[in-house]
């Protein structure tokens, strides 16, 4: 689907590809350009923030990192690679003029006190990008009650696949569908349907199709919750 018709049709879109590496300054100066000022751009942050060396994500990776560089990468460490790339995506978000930031966790991720602690570590040394929301996806079994203390302590916004988990903050809703049966998955109607009626009633609730037929899925969606 062209940029253009995109634009024209949906009034999000969540870039993937801040996470893998941050595209050149041009190329988000000329995404923010050709969208209307209306269009709203969410990206994702860079994976040396969330992820290991060792993640398969770092085949797409255009930099060579020394091994001392990958021994600072991931888990929210407050090294220099990490905060480096955290200022990156700063700029990334300056440029698109982007209104929220997705740390997306590997469910290598797991919820234990040093991990925890990292995330207050970096949320308390980083800048945060004035009225950008920050937002949350941990992939592993992440206790409800320590999700919430987390994102109440550090102000992020919970973000889940709602056939996965629920949100702990229902009240900033940001659901990333993945599939079902994995990124193949076509929705159903009455899969898209029991998303629909788990929307909170007020407020304005994001839902990301990260499933691979997800412009299909999501013009599917967009006609059901206009007939509602």
């Amino acid at each position: 689907m062209a940029f253009a018709d995109y634009v024209r049709e949906f009034p999000v879109v969540e870039v993937q590809q801040t996470f893998y590496e941050p595209p050149a300054d041009a190329t988000m100066l000329r995404w923010r350009h050709r969208a209307p000022p209306s269009f709203e751009f969410t990206l994702k942050a860079w994976q040396l923030i969330t992820h290991e060396a060792s993640s398969p994500t770092y085949r797409r990776l255009r930099r060579t990192l020394s091994s001392d560089e990958r021994s600072q990468c991931g888990s929210f460490r407050t090294t220099p690679v990490v905060l480096d790339a955290w200022n990156r995506t700063l700029e990334c978000t300056r440029l698109l003029r982007a209104t929220a930031v997705l740390f997306q966790c590997p469910r290598s991720f797991r919820p234990t006190a040093d991990n925890a602690d990292r995330m207050r570590q970096f949320f308390a040394a980083v800048d945060r990008p004035a009225g950008v929301r920050l937002l949350w996806e941990p992939r592993g079994p992440w206790p409800a009650e320590l999700v919430l203390d987390l994102c109440r302590e550090l102000d992020l916004v919970h973000v889940v696949d709602p056939f996965v988990d629920s949100t702990v903050t229902p009240e900033q809703t940001y659901l990333r569908l993945h599939g079902l049966t994995g990124a193949r998955h076509v929705y159903t109607d009455d899969e898209l349907a029991s998303i629909a009626a788990a929307l909170p009633a007020t407020g304005t609730a994001y839902v990301m199709f990260n499933n691979l037929p997800r412009i299909a899925d999501a013009r599917r969606f967009a006609t059901a919750l206009r007939g509602e």
